[in-house]
């Protein structure tokens, strides 16, 4: 009777056994399927098929070549199909034949069994191997192997046959090679020189059993137990597959392998561990072999078909009892037109998983196959009621969800307002010890295990964020643009485009819960890190946080990154300052010095320079130099720094701007160079009147300032030397003025100031030099020594030079202010950062010594008048030294009509020795010079006379270059290169051709 048998389940349902036939006449030794028929030799070598009924009133099947799960019957007998019994059959179905062996190995044509070919030699063969890739058979007889071709036709031809220790038992090809299990091991046969080598010993009681796989490798049996193997017999891996007891024969039917017993069948997983999946028992079972879409097992007298249940209720049935893995492994088996079906049932599974493992305390497990799921975050969180969630967060319910029941309290939350508890979960009522260290070890675990989940989720979800963000700045600018000019009289603010903020507020809600995950574990380094980088943490929830936990690093970086510049500086500002109170905390000292706002200021500088500028005045004083450093390399506007200096810090304005006169001189401005020495003159104002008031001022006495002062206004040309004139005492600071005078061209003040007033004559002499060479360096001058011959006039005329000379200063200071702008002494700001220019000083660009200022054009008579009238005071020694040392820079004519007749000629010898020395060779250079051009000139006449001898044959044939016809005997012209002719009407026509095209260019341009 057939019909289905149910069979013992161990863990699942994985096929269904139907008995296909039963009441066969003969003993079943060897079966084989072929399409959707049965084929079955029997113990008197004949071979029955069978097919389904075809009276039965059946839909059409969906594959025509499969096995069908109803009941067979007899179709034909084919007698003597063998002369003995078979002792296995296959079907080679890429070829249309049957391979049967019984004494000796037949092929037979399907499906008409015609017998095209026996292989007399695989005579007392008992056990063969087809490669059906190759075309190659290859069979073991006694101690020898041999392997026959197919040829394509009809024949088959003999490649090798070699010999082997022992009887062949099994055999299998792998890749070129052959496994052989022999009587008691396995061994590798090269089947190409007939090598072998030993793989392991097959054990002392089961025959040695070779399975094949569909990957190429093999499975080794050694008595209850298999073994994984590569072509070439090394081992896989360290897992075996393990049997109830020794299988006769393992055929494979992924993701199973089926044993056969002598009385069930045994179906495992080929996954590790290989747990056992199905028994079927089957008493007397005899053969097993594997057809398209089942496994078929015969009985002495019968047939079963082990039909694989469908893959979507093996799944169901795995689901259910709780075998996540085996179903999650059936899942990839499903058919790739059923894409979205698998990854509705991986997803619902990885969910259950997840929940089961979370349950039993394997969180990290856990949240891998949350992972898995594309489960929302939201959803991971709602187990965590202690982490705070952004307002407004729709939280997704475990219920509906997962189809099991979970405890309410661990999945329900609020919209998560803000909550002082910052405890993970709530502590065990017991005071046990114990207890409250496994509960805290336990909150830990679960807290790790959430930190890895939004890791892991954590890259794509701001990587949308971050993409949608750039989306909204590309339609706000497009918008901008499309909509300026229609809203620009009506609207007063921009309409902005809605964007699904979804991405954005999916990250906020996933760092925000990073974040109090990695603060409760004690990861505040981790923490700090997050919030460097980019991050959507709730700045509301997260301050408070971190402020409870008294985080101000990471709070820092919060304010920061949140571009809450104001909080984080002042918070800055309140570390530094509790860091000054307590010194014992040395960390905090280092960590929140006042160094640290310089750091942070430095980026805002080019965003947000009032900002800067506000709390850097906390540290000006403290740091001031990093604080002045922080301006310059900020690029910050000077102007904007002096105004803000000097509102709030004007003991640093001064050194703000030396640092920037120093760090580029070009990039400070006139106004500001004039706010710095303003500043400098009012400290050594101040200075003098200190020490005027004590009687002790010493003219030659120089403080830091002074000299500051002195090298600014030798230094910088940016200010206005009226201004500052005015300022200065009459009594006092002598060099000053003279460098302001000198700044107004009035060199011979400046030089009697230095003479008469401070008495030192290498300051004039160093002044001299400093003109004189302005003046080489800014050509044209008329006379360049002439300044040298100002001071040699002061020497030589003291009396004139000193008369009058406050009074001349003072007409110059009123002069000068009634025909120049006055301008402020101190630069003045507006709201707005617009700065105010500094007149320019009428003739200041002028550095020339005009030819007024000495007396170049007197006589004789002149200079005896001046000496007469002072002769008592000439200061002759300067006179002399100066004639001496800068007589290369001296008009020599004109300096001695300025000396009295009564200086020595003796004394004037370090002056006209080196001058005379020098007119001497100057002479005799020009008159080389003369020489050399004289002796050129006689050589280019001398070439022109040569040239002018050149001749010019002219022929009945010679043409013209220009209008190609024969000179004859005109007059003609020749070119330079002495052999281009043309007519001279014709070339004069040409030059003046040249002439009118030339004066049409030029109007053109």
């Amino acid at each position: 009777m057939t019909g289905i048998k149910r069979s013992k389940n161990m863990v699942h349902s994985a096929y269904d056994s139907f008995q296909l036939l039963t009441g066969c006449p003969n003993k079943i030794d060897a079966i084989e399927s072929y399409g959707s028929k049965l084929l079955l030799g029997c113990s008197d070598g004949s071979l029955r098929i069978y097919g389904s009924d075809p009276s039965a009133d059946r839909s059409p099947p969906s594959d025509p070549h499969a096995l069908r799960k109803e009941p067979y019957s007899l179709e034909r007998t084919v007698s003597g199909l063998s002369k003995k019994a078979l002792i296995s059959m296959q079907v080679l179905e890429s070829r249309e034949l049957l391979l049967s062996l019984s004494e000796s190995i037949a092929f037979h044509r399907l499906p008409n069994l015609e017998t095209i070919a026996v292989i007399t030699k695989a005579k007392g063969a008992n056990v063969y191997s087809w490669d059906d890739r190759r075309g190659f058979l290859c069979f073991g007889r006694q101690k020898r192997v041999c392997i026959f071709r197919h040829d394509g036709g009809r024949g088959f031809v003999e490649v090798k046959d070699f010999g082997v220790p022992d009887t062949v038992k099994s055999m299998s090809w792998c890749g070129e090679n052959i496994c052989l299990g022999i009587r008691k091991e396995y061994v590798i046969l090269n089947a190409t020189n007939g090598a072998l080598w030993e793989v392991f010993s097959s054990g002392k009681i089961a025959p040695p059993l070779v399975v094949a796989l569909p990957s190429g490798e093999l499975i080794l049996g050694k008595e209850n137990i298999g073994v994984f193997v590569d072509q070439n017999g090394k081992l896989l891996q360290a897992d075996r597959i393990c049997w109830s007891e020794a299988p006769t024969s393992v055929v494979i039917q992924k993701p199973y392998a089926i044993a056969l017993f002598p009385r069930r069948v045994e179906i495992r997983s080929l996954r590790v561990p290989y747990q056992l999946i199905q028994t079927i028992a089957l008493p007397g079972v005899r053969r097993l072999i594997k057809s398209n879409n089942a496994i078929v097992v015969a009985l002495e007298n019968s047939v079963h078909g082990l039909f694989p249940v469908p893959l979507g209720a093996q799944i169901v049935q795995l689901t259910a009892s709780g075998n996540f893995e085996e179903a999650l492994a059936l899942c990839k088996l499903l058919p790739p037109e059923d894409a979205s079906l698998r990854a509705a049932k991986e997803g619902s599974i990885h969910m259950r998983y997840a929940h089961y493992l979370f349950d039993n305390g394997s969180y990290e497990e856990a949240m891998e196959h949350f992972v898995a799921s594309q489960v929302d975050i939201t959803y991971v969180l709602s187990l965590y009621p202690s982490i705070i969630l952004p307002k407004a967060t729709a939280v997704s319910e475990p219920e509906k969800l997962v189809g099991h029941s979970l405890d309410a309290p661990h999945l329900s939350r609020g919209s998560s307002g803000l909550s002082d508890d910052l405890e993970t979960f709530l502590p065990p009522s017991e005071s046990d010890d114990n207890s409250a260290l496994e509960f805290k070890k336990m909150s830990h675990n679960t807290l790790m295990a959430l930190i890895k989940f939004l890791q892991k989720k954590r890259y794509s979800i701001v990587e949308k964020a971050a993409a949608e963000g750039t989306e909204e700045v590309v339609l706000d600018a497009v918008e901008d643009s499309f909509t300026s000019s229609r809203l620009k009289k009506s609207s007063k603010g921009r309409v902005n485009v809605p964007i699904n903020s979804a991405a954005r507020e999916m990250a906020a809600i996933l760092d925000t819960a990073l974040l109090q995950a990695l603060l409760l574990t004690g990861q505040s380094a981790a923490a700090v890190e997050l919030l460097k980088g980019l991050n959507y943490c709730d700045a509301k929830i997260c301050e408070e946080i971190l402020q409870k936990g008294n985080h101000y690093a990471a709070l820092l970086e919060l304010y920061r990154s949140s571009s809450m510049h104001r909080e984080a500086l002042t918070l800055l500002q309140q570390l530094a300052e509790e860091s000054k109170s307590n010194h014992s905390q040395a960390e905090l000292i280092q960590e929140f010095s006042p160094e640290a706002i310089i750091e942070y200021l430095k980026p805002l500088c080019g965003t947000d320079p009032m900002l800067v500028l506000e709390f850097s005045m906390l540290v000006l004083e403290s740091s001031p130099t990093q604080t002045i450093e922080l301006f310059l390399s900020g690029n910050i506007p000077a102007d904007l720094v002096n105004s803000y200096l000097k509102q709030h810090a004007p003991n640093m304005q001064g050194r703000y701007l030396e640092l920037m006169l120093a760090m580029n001189e070009n990039g400070i401005s006139g106004n500001l160079q004039n706010e710095m020495v303003q500043i400098y003159l009012s400290e050594v104002l101040e200075w003098y009147s200190e020490l005027s008031a004590q009687q002790i001022w010493d003219e030659k006495e120089y403080s830091p300032t002074r000299k500051k002062l002195v090298s600014a206004l030798e230094s910088i040309s940016g200010y206005n030397p009226e201004a500052l004139l005015k300022r200065l005492p009459p009594d006092a600071l002598f060099e000053e003025r003279a460098t302001l005078l000198g700044k107004m061209n009035q060199h011979e003040l400046a030089l009697s100031l230095y003479v008469h007033k401070l008495h030192v004559p290498e300051l004039a002499l160093a002044y001299c030099d400093r003109v004189y060479e302005s003046a080489v360096h800014h050509p044209p001058t008329k006379s360049s020594g002439n300044i040298y011959l100002t001071l040699l006039q002061i020497y030589l005329n003291p009396q004139k030079t000193t008369k009058n000379f406050e009074k001349r200063i003072t007409n110059l200071v009123s002069s000068s202010n009634a025909s120049i702008p006055k301008i402020s002494s101190t630069a003045s700001f507006k709201t707005r950062g617009a700065r105010k220019k500094i007149a320019s000083i009428e003739g200041a660009e002028d550095m020339r010594i005009s030819p007024t200022n000495t007396d170049s054009s007197r006589s004789d008579g002149d200079a005896e008048e001046s000496s007469e009238e002072g002769g008592s005071s000439i200061m002759l020694d300067q006179v002399l030294d100066l004639l001496s040392r800068r007589w290369d820079r001296l008009n020599g004519a004109q300096a001695l009509r300025l000396l009295p007749r009564e200086t020595k000629l003796q004394n004037l010898l370090p002056f006209l020795g080196p001058f005379v020395k020098k007119s001497s060779e100057a002479y005799r250079n020009f008159s080389v010079i003369k020489s050399l051009r004289q002796s050129e000139n006689l050589q280019v006449k001398d070439e022109l006379y040569n040239q002018r001898k050149a001749v010019v044959k002219i022929s009945s044939d010679s043409m013209c270059s220009l209008c190609n016809k024969k000179l004859g005997t005109s007059v003609f012209a020749v070119y330079p290169n002495g052999t281009t002719l043309a007519h001279f009407v014709c070339f004069r026509d040409s030059q003046s051709m040249k002439a009118v095209s030339k004066v049409s260019q030029l109007r053109k341009r």
